[in-house]
């Protein structure tokens, strides 16, 4: 999960009508300090303010907030190759569905849309990627796959089952099942 897309800092500020006093949420004589962990980069934060810029009087109170975006960014369906493929699927300790698929493949692009439902739908309890074959051919390889899309199914690291075809929603949906812990 990428921690820059995580977090976002919003400001707000109310102003009162009256004084002549200009503020402006970040303003180069502001210095924001941004408290990190490890993993997360300052550089990747997304910054909004919500305040007035016309003139306003005298600011009443400023209020700094992060906002958790994390639904946002484990929802999606993300990318694995062979590189990636031992730390993202093998050591995960959520199960795991893979989709094998490539750019040129009809029925990959019909079973896109329904990966990424499921990404959105079991996010925080299976980890959704893609692995392109032609990027990555030691991969599909490795799993004998001689079709796409494949859909395979990992838990523990482990290899638990494939689905081979653009199927509907419903057959990934009760494999998926099988191995989520409820």
């Amino acid at each position: 999960m990428a921690l820059e897309n995580c977090l976002q800092l919003s400001t707000v500020c109310t102003t009162r009508v009256g004084a002549a006093q200009y503020y402006h949420p970040f303003s180069s004589k502001e210095k924001l300090i941004v408290p990190t962990c490890n993993g997360l980069k300052k550089s990747g934060l997304k910054f909004s303010s919500s305040s007035s810029f016309a003139r306003p009087s005298k600011t009443r109170f400023q209020k700094s907030s992060f906002v958790c975006k994390a639904r946002e960014a484990v929802d999606q369906v993300q990318v694995v190759t062979d590189a990636s493929w031992n730390n993202l699927v093998i050591a995960s300790e959520n199960p795991v569905l893979v989709e094998f698929w490539a750019p040129w493949c009809g029925p990959c692009r019909m079973i896109a849309p329904v990966i990424d439902e499921l990404a959105k739908e079991y996010a925080g309890k299976i980890n959704c990627y893609k692995l392109n074959t032609d990027d990555s051919p030691n991969t599909a390889t490795q799993y004998g796959i001689r079709s796409i899309p494949t859909v395979l199914f990992f838990k523990g690291g482990e290899k638990k089952e494939s689905v081979i075809g653009a199927v509907p929603k419903s057959t990934l949906s009760a494999t998926i099942e099988k191995y989520v812990d409820l």
